[in-house]
């Protein structure tokens, strides 16, 4: 197994960096508005909230947040009925909130990357890892519920 020092968490502080120096230094067309700063605030608060959330439900199943660490539950109820990772879900969400109060168009490709970053890294390599630790459940949650939206 590949060793992931870097946490999901740190990606999207990564890309809170990424979406300022977008914004300072090679914004592209810009957007800013009360209305934009108004939704990527909501956007942002809801991409916590889904974070928070998704936490909560992974403690009390008593399974680890960190990655391929204490896997000991698979977790379906709550926001995990809607999608697999709300956790990466509302990290990327923070990222597109961001993206839309700072109002700098090319800031907007900070989200998708952190998907597909967040995606290649650890979402593929952990579904493997539930479908060896729940071959009964994991394969009917897979097949009901979509990986992000």
């Amino acid at each position: 197994m590949v060793k992931r020092i870097i946490y999901p968490p740190m990606w999207m502080v990564f890309g809170v960096c990424a979406i300022f120096a977008f914004n300072e230094f090679y914004p592209g067309p810009r957007f800013t508005s009360q209305a934009s700063q108004l939704l990527g605030g909501a956007i942002l608060l809801a991409g916590l909230a889904m974070l928070v959330v998704a936490g909560g439900l992974f403690k009390r199943a008593g399974t680890d947040l960190i990655p391929f660490r204490n896997v000991s539950a698979l977790v379906t109820t709550g926001v995990y009925r809607f999608t697999r990772n709300p956790m990466y879900l509302g990290m990327a969400a923070i990222l597109l909130g961001v993206a839309v109060t700072v109002g700098s168009s090319l800031a907007l490709l900070v989200p998708p990357l952190f998907m597909a970053i967040v995606e290649w890294r650890y979402i593929r390599p952990e579904e493997a890892l539930l479908q060896d630790l729940f071959p009964e459940d994991y394969p009917a949650y897979r097949a009901r519920v979509r990986r992000w939206l």
